[in-house]
């Protein structure tokens, strides 16, 4: 499991909206690390980078009803 630096954590631009509700990401050879920006301390979800990236291009492709 690769451990991510606390400085290597970054949310979108486009958080920050009255209840913070966003995610956190890092990046780390070969996979990316994503946690809830309201509680880091509870963990991280960590996902290879091409699985990832699979998975913004269905996001921005409509696949899911977000």
């Amino acid at each position: 499991m690769s451990t991510f630096d606390s400085t290597a954590w970054r949310k979108s631009s486009h958080s920050g909206g009255e209840y913070g509700d966003c995610v956190e990401l890092a990046s780390a050879p070969g996979v990316v690390g994503v946690r809830d920006s309201k509680n880091p301390a509870a963990g991280h979800l960590q996902v290879g980078k091409r699985v990832f990236a699979s998975l913004l291009r269905k996001i921005k492709a409509g696949h899911y009803d977000l």
